[in-house]
Order: C-alpha cells, then structure tokens, then sequence
C-alpha cells in the first residue's frame, strides 16, 4: 500500500518529536519516499542527520536559505506530495495552519499543497483542552484535515491526560486509511470474522482452538486501506484492534453468529475467516468444577464425572454461520435481498483431503470463494506470521497460492473479491443504507 507513494512527515518541536524517527523509518521500509520538513525548534529535540539517516533523503528546514532554493522546493513538494502527515503537531503549528500562516518551510508547504493533511497533535494536557487550540483543530477539520486524537497517560511534565503522541502502529494505521480513500472498495461495506470461539465448559473453563486471528485482522487492515467501511467480528485474539475499523468482540459461536447476521444488513461482502467452534458444551455448569466433586450433569448433558475420576462433556451442534446464510429465507436474515447481493468468503483449515473437502464446502454453503490452508503444516494456519493457501472460484477454478506473508495473503483475497462486486451490482457501488451510486 505504501510503495513509491510521496508523504511529506512534517516534525515541529516537542519532546514527542523523538517517536517520530521511528515513523519514518517504518514508512521508509515499507516502500515510500519520504520527504521530511522540520521547523526551527523541532531540530532542538532531534537533529536533521537522525531523520535523513532513516528516510534515505534530505531533510528541508529552512526556507529563508541564502540560495533562494528552498522558496522553489517548497512549491514542489506540495505539489508531489501525495500526504502531509505532521506528527508531532504542536499547538503553535495548529494555530499557523488555523490561520493560514506560512512564515516557516512547513507551513508553506501546508499551504500550497492539495494532499491530505493528518495532524497528531502532542503537548501538555491544558494546551491541548485549552478553548483556541480545541477551535483551530476544529477549524482544520471543517476544512478536511484529519486529526488523529492524542491518547491519555503520563506526559513529560509528569502530569496525567490527554496529550501523548499515538503510538506509531497507530499512525501508520492513519496514514495508511487515508492514502486508501481512493482505493477499489471505497463506497463499500465489509464484515470479516476472525479469531477462534470459546464455548464455556464452567466459569473458568472452555472449549476452544489455535485459531490466532492474524488472517482476519490482516484481512480487516487490508479492506480498511482500500477505502472500505469495515466491520471486524472478532473472538478472543492477542491482537491490537487496527485503527479506523468498526471493532466487535464477541466470545462464543452463537455470539458470533449473531454480530454477522446484524451486520450484514447492509454489507456488500463478508469474509468468515474466523474458526468457528463446531460444537458447545450442552449445559455449562454455573460454578467452577472441582475435580474430586464427583456428581453428573443436570439431565446427562453437563459435565460428568465418573468413578474413576474421569471427566465428560455432552456437546452439541454450534450454529452454522454460513450454512445458515445459504439456506435462510429473507424473513430470518431481515434482508430479502442478502442471498443474491452480498459476496459470501469462507475459509476452511483442514489436516487432510484438503481439495476435496474444499470444494464440497464450497458447494454446499453456496459460496463466492473458499480459502483453504493446511494447518498441519509449519509454515501455514494458527499462529504464524505465513500462509500457504488455496482459493477455490465459484466457477470451479482452483488457484494455489505460494507460502506469502498472511498481509500478502490478504491482498490477494481482496483482489478477487474486488471483480465479483462488479458483476453483482452491475458496476454499480453501495451506500451504508444499501442505496446504489455510479
């Protein structure tokens, strides 16, 4: 997403300015030429070399430079420039832009340029609730600024509030996001699931799997950066919730079932990569089991001990989430239309047969597309960073994919997606509601 684009990072000066070095290297190893314009005092906290080390270019300063260079160059990266994100920006700097100042090489940039403009705002708690610069960052918004809020926590001074800088996965999450408002899925509305189900065997205890939520999250984050409007279902996973996506956190399969069958109402596609839990346990018990209790289950369906001291469970069916969509009338699903308009993606983990059980899945739930991997194997499935998948066509064409980064993964899934939404609105894209523009 971030190859060869033009972002301009500018840095003011704030003791937050030192995160910034990070950001930059971060976009700089993504692929992007990054163009960084500090002001006067920003060099105080962090010296031009640091940032020219990691972005691999010149760092522009000075626009009142003897040569006269520096009043041509501004014009030139605003007009190449394809985002300027200001990070970290002070209050002075929000109050310039407020105003329309250009006396310094940013804000002259600022001025002249059409790229989007991110600003992350970072000083002390009381100037940034302080009345003027609450209005200046509200006049930038009116204007189509975006402005990335700062979080609460302890600021240099040692106070407590709002203030800090956003950590850098969250700027890159923003800056990503923004460069994506002209993707190929803007205008639409995704749902994905991710993560594994826990089926409750007592309070403490449940049934579950290995699932880690990478592929949904990656696929979320890759939806997200193509100018979607993304809803993620997601069970429990270790993962940050990426920035600018609509997340819900649910724990059992009929919670699940339940967050997809609300969401996509007015949804253009789904994507059901998490791992369903297949079965539950019967009848949870309502208090921690102990194991030298001994005793049955209420009716023979909770859980049981027996005379040796072992332990069983009566399970029964999970809801199937896309069987149910493939069979359900419009009454259940409260959208006549959802069968016929919204692209269905399923995913199968499977040990063995893959093709076969694949390809019986696919028929069966009346999917779009499958995504099948076998988790048996390293370098794919639960857990790891990698994965080697099948994507199998509606139409019956299988594509065998490489061993790729689970991002890489994702790319290529929504890349097949894309084309199916135009033959299903006849070119036509979706708004929220579920009217059509052109």
């Amino acid at each position: 997403m971030l190859l060869n684009k033009r972002i301009i990072v500018g840095i003011c000066g704030g003791i937050a300015s030192y995160k910034a070095v990070e950001l930059v290297s971060r976009l700089q190893q993504a692929g992007a030429l990054v163009d960084v314009i500090m002001t006067e005092h920003a060099e105080d906290f962090v010296r031009p070399l640091t940032f020219a080390t990691m972005s691999h270019r010149p760092v522009y300063s000075d626009l009142w430079e003897a040569s006269g260079r520096a009043a041509e160059l501004h014009i030139g990266l605003a007009e190449e420039g394809e985002l300027l994100a200001i990070v970290p920006a002070t209050a002075n700097t929000i109050a310039k832009l407020a105003y329309g100042m250009a006396d310094n090489m940013l804000t002259a940039v600022a001025l002249a340029t059409r790229a989007p403009l991110l600003l992350a705002p970072a000083m002390y708690r009381d100037m940034y609730t302080h009345p003027a610069t609450q209005a200046n960052l509200t006049l930038l918004r009116e204007r189509g600024a975006y402005i990335v809020e700062p979080e609460v926590g302890r600021l240099a001074s040692g106070a407590v509030g709002p203030g800090r800088l956003p950590e850098t996965t969250v700027l890159l999450g923003v800056i990503n996001m923004l460069l994506g408002r002209n993707g190929d899925l803007v205008g639409r509305r995704v749902v994905v699931t991710a993560g594994g189900t826990r089926e409750p065997i007592d309070p403490v205890r449940y049934v579950g799997n290995r699932s880690s939520g990478k592929m949904g999250y990656a696929l979320a984050i890759e939806a997200r950066d193509r100018g979607a409007n993304v809803v993620l279902i997601s069970g429990p996973v270790a993962l940050e919730a990426p920035y600018g996506v609509e997340l819900q956190t649910v724990e059992t399969a009929q919670q699940m079932r339940d967050g997809v069958f609300s969401a996509i109402s007015n949804a253009d596609v789904l994507v059901m990569s998490a791992a369903v839990a297949d079965f539950r346990p019967a009848v949870p018990a309502a208090q921690k089991l102990k194991k030298d209790s001994g005793g049955s289950g209420e009716n023979g369906e909770g859980p049981e001990f027996d005379e040796r001291g072992g332990f069983s469970l009566y399970l029964v069916r999970n809801p199937d989430i896309l069987g149910e969509l493939a069979d359900a009338p419009g009454e259940q699903t409260g959208n006549d239309k959802l069968r016929r308009h919204v692209i269905r993606v399923g995913f199968a983990a499977e040990t063995n047969d893959l093709i076969s059980n694949a390809r019986g899945k696919l028929a069966k739930k009346q999917l779009d597309l499958l995504v099948a991997n076998d988790v048996s194997r390293t370098d794919s499935g639960f857990g790891t960073d990698t994965n080697k998948v099948f994507i199998f066509h509606a139409t019956g064409a299988i594509e065998d994919l490489p061993v790729m980064p689970k991002a890489d993964v994702a790319a290529t899934i929504w890349d097949r997606i894309v084309p199916l939404l135009s033959k299903t609105y006849g070119g036509r894209k979706r708004y929220g509601d579920g009217s059509f523009y052109s």
